[in-house]
């Protein structure tokens, strides 16, 4: 692993915030790096560039074909539009692209169709295709309102159906496993409280820092969508929060550094998380404990405008989900509760016994339509 500060190696940062690293070597033009930092893509990239040898940025082709579908991936890229994304969605969106112009390039883009799409989709599989198709649908649809062509084939690609539970949520003997690996005063500690009780994403947490902590609140925007639809988190700083951050070292700028100094990437702090949860035995990743916090809330009986506040979640619908999931143990409770009382007073078979559940069922049913989302009505047969 390179020593802190390797010779040769720069850091420019444009006017949005965007970092990019250069090798210069006097005499030699200078070789831009594009892989994610300090990754060991990225260090073998360095020491290729310090030895001369050809990168993948310099080594591609310098004439783009006119008309073709890397000319117009380059377009949107240089587009407004395009430039105003997220720094993570402009980085995914560019990798799905970049890997179709590898084989599609220099293809006239004015030819292609709804089936040439549809081929492009299936030659991956799952979430990887349905990234691949939706960043074509970006192109296109930017494409179309740019009048850059005349038409989007990628409008009526439907997405691949496919069953997946999504990230693993982060149980509560999970946590204290990584606690008992991980004790007050370390990093993975430290990037764990911060991910839990933030309820934020991995690109969340390498933003906060000293001056998100405002008498005792922990306020900060949200990085997904912070250029098109801002979400502003304004919440209490839990206690264990603020202890872990006094008891860790930390960086002025931001609590959580590379071990060079820097802040880390998103990409490059999932990785290592990743790792650490490994190191534990945790099975869970980053944002897995945005998934837990938002569990745990729910069964706190929290309402789902309560969870949303603390979430940022902007619809009841993506919240629902960990309500409903944190319901059914109690409902079970209450059901086999009132199946055990009505057992022993009155027989289940017995004519009586079916009337009481006809009604029983007939009151729960206009209960539950009259009472606010998420508030289970209580009877006794």
């Amino acid at each position: 692993m390179p020593r802190p500060n390797p010779p040769r190696l720069s850091k420019d940062v444009d006017r949005h915030g965007n970092v990019r690293w250069y090798v210069r070597v006097p005499g030699k033009p200078k070789v831009r790096l594009t892989q994610e930092y300090g990754s060991d893509a990225f260090w073998s990239a360095y020491r290729d560039a310090l030895a001369g040898k050809p990168t993948a940025e310099s080594s591609a082709p310098g004439k783009v074909e006119k008309g073709s579908f890397r000319e117009l991936c380059q377009k949107y890229y240089a587009s407004s539009e395009f430039k105003l994304l997220d720094t993570s969605t402009r980085a995914w969106r560019t990798r799905a692209l970049d890997l179709v112009c590898k084989t599609k390039g220099s293809l006239p883009v004015d030819r292609m169709e709804t089936k040439h799409v549809r081929r492009l989709r299936d030659e991956l599989e799952k979430a990887a295709a349905n990234q691949r198709l939706k960043a074509l649908k970006a192109l296109f649809g930017w494409a179309v309102a740019a009048e850059e062509v005349a038409a989007n084939p990628a409008r009526d690609v439907k997405l691949v159906k496919y069953t997946t539970n999504g990230h693993h949520s982060w149980t509560v003997e999970e946590v204290l496993r990584f606690e008992k690996r991980w004790p007050l005063g370390t990093k993975p500690r430290l990037a764990m409280m911060l991910l839990y009780y933030s309820a934020g994403r991995r690109e969340d947490a390498v933003r906060l820092g000293p001056s998100h902590i405002q008498n005792g609140r922990l306020r900060f925007q949200q990085a997904k969508n912070e250029h098109r639809s801002p979400v502003d988190i304004d919440i209490p700083a839990d206690p264990r929060l603020l202890e872990a951050i006094e008891f860790t070292p930390h960086g002025e700028e931001v609590f959580l550094e590379t071990q060079y100094g820097e802040p880390f990437t998103p990409n490059g702090f999932g990785n290592w998380f990743r790792e650490r949860c490994k190191d534990a035995g945790v099975p869970g990743r980053a944002h897995g404990l945005r998934k837990a916090i938002a569990a745990r809330l729910a069964e706190s009986q929290a309402t789902p405008h309560e969870v949303m506040s603390v979430t940022g979640h902007k619809t009841l619908e993506e919240v629902e989900r960990y309500a409903r999931a944190a319901r059914k143990p109690r409902m079970a409770d209450s059901a086999m509760m009132k199946l055990q009382a009505g057992s022993t007073n009155v027989p289940p078979g017995s004519e009586v016994g079916q009337e009481e559940e006809k009604s029983f069922i007939k009151q729960a049913h206009l209960a539950a339509m009259a009472l606010p989302w998420g508030i289970e009505p209580q009877f006794s047969p």
